[in-house]
């Protein structure tokens, strides 16, 4: 007997799901038949735009030190998109009640939920080769940021595609409603100081979820930073930090019992900093890098990336390492030695090695500004005094790694994150929670880079001249 299925009388799941090592299944929306001019998740997972990402490594350099942590920006992404449906599963019912009680509408929690998922997914979309380091050695010659470039490439590469997706796999947007692309390309953009409130509520609250304390994008990269460079399998406790968070009339708001999460969230982002992002031989690389990238720039990309999209999308780490190793064949003599310069730093011969290293955490009160470490310049200028003269010439840099711990304390971003204080039933600034007062504001590991081992003495001698024997930290050689 051969039977028949009905699939009018069937729900037949046409999700596809992606399998993570963080998150375990990520699922996102696809079909096979498709209403005209739909679109779905797939389709923009499946950009040129967005597999880009799969050539631009998560962790800038750090992958060189951390041989694990291969991982792209793509697994990312996918990661930030998912964690957007999480957030709005615990948090749609709260945004819909506090804007009701002001008088503002709020759209469906289709609507939501899919503009913060693409928010989630296209939020590194600007992205060029090593990350951030390309914000200040290449787009800033252009007044540009990664945010700002994804933000054009949003609204004018994607926005057809963005337009035309009806669901995700949890909801689904209504008849009436279609997504706004200038709506996802604000979010990804951190705060500024020009006035937002043309804004409606609902989607300034959502910021939140993209540049405060903790949010899609960076919970996602502690958890995977974390698992995939061996630093912690579960750096926090994502699923408890999600259970006590509700948008209140202030906006993004922890619960009492969620704030001890919220500290080990922090600390975890902070520990990463110190012991990953800022480790000594990565800031080493990138000081390699500052070295060579300068007079490379004219023979890695022809001019302003908003002028030059279509080559811009094919600029990735993958072709500029394939690249660059080449030069050394050029008939153009400063690109050979730029050539070779460059083997050599992809080959990990990095001239610069960490000779001392001192350290400074900042409270809510330090004059941080005045500080002899806001200024790396200044402090190579009073060692180079301080050493004998026959070594005053001799190279060496200097480099400050500075970690923001408390973001709300550093406008334009502040005042997106508050407290719920359940004795009093009040909802406060955070700093009034004893625990997270206490938190240090802001930190800066300063290291001195030299090239010759037998300077490390009168580096030393120099720097404790300079900040006391008994300074900050006295961390060398680690």
């Amino acid at each position: 007997m051969v039977m028949y299925l009905d699939n009018s009388r069937m729900h037949v799941p046409t999700d596809n799901l992606s399998h993570d090592p963080i998150h375990g299944y990520i699922p996102f929306s696809s079909a096979m038949q498709l209403a005209f001019g739909e679109v779905t998740e797939r389709h923009v997972i499946d950009h040129p735009w967005v597999q880009r990402m799969r050539h631009i490594h998560q962790l800038q350099t750090a992958w060189w030190v951390y041989p694990t942590a291969e991982h792209t920006r793509f697994q990312h992404v996918l990661g930030a998109m998912h964690l957007g449906t999480r957030a709005i599963s615990r948090l749609y019912a709260s945004l819909l009640e506090v804007c009701s009680e002001k008088g503002e509408s709020v759209p469906s929690r289709g609507y939501v939920e899919s503009t913060i998922r693409m928010a989630g997914l296209l939020h590194d979309i600007g992205h060029g080769p090593f990350g951030h380091f390309f914000d200040t050695h290449f787009l800033s010659h252009y007044e540009l940021t990664h945010e700002t470039l994804g933000a054009h490439i949003i609204q004018q590469e994607l926005g057809g595609c963005l337009r035309g997706i009806r669901r995700n796999p949890n909801s689904d947007l209504e008849e009436n409603e279609r997504l706004d692309p200038e709506q996802i390309a604000w979010l990804i953009q951190r705060p500024k100081q020009e006035a937002s409130e043309d804004r409606p509520l609902w989607l300034r609250f959502l910021r939140s979820l993209l540049s405060g304390i903790y949010t899609i994008d960076n919970m996602d990269f502690v958890l995977r930073d974390a698992y995939m460079s061996g630093f912690s399998p579960k750096a926090f406790d994502l699923d408890r930090l999600l259970h006590y968070s509700f948008f209140s009339e202030q906006g993004l708001t922890i619960g009492s019992r969620g704030v001890g999460s919220l500290l080990r969230f922090m600390a975890a982002r902070s520990d990463l900093f110190r012991d990953v992002y800022f480790h000594r031989t990565v800031r080493a690389i990138d000081l390699a890098l500052s070295d060579v990238f300068p007079a490379s720039r004219e023979f890695l990309f022809p001019g302003n990336p908003l002028k030059h999209l279509d080559d811009y999308l094919y600029f990735t780490e993958t072709s500029l390492l394939v690249d660059v190793p080449r030069w050394r064949k050029s008939v153009n003599p400063k690109q050979a030695e730029l050539g070779q310069r460059w083997h050599d730093i992809l080959s990990r011969r990095v001239p610069w090695r960490m000779a001392c290293q001192r350290s400074l955490l900042f409270s809510e009160n330090d004059a941080e500004s005045s500080s002899i470490f806001s200024d790396h310049t200044l402090v190579e200028a009073k060692l180079r005094q301080l050493m004998p003269t026959d070594l005053q010439n001799t190279p060496m840099k200097v480099d400050v790694a500075w970690h923001i711990y408390r973001p709300h304390t550093r406008a334009p971003a502040a005042n997106q994150n508050f407290f719920y204080d359940s004795a009093r039933d009040q909802v406060r600034p955070l700093s009034c929670n004893q625990l997270f007062k206490h938190l240090p504001v802001s930190s800066r590991i300063c290291r001195v880079y030299t090239r010759d081992a037998a300077m490390d003495a009168a580096v030393a001698e120099a720097m404790d001249e300079l900040i006391g024997p008994s300074g900050p930290d006295d961390l060398t050689n680690m």
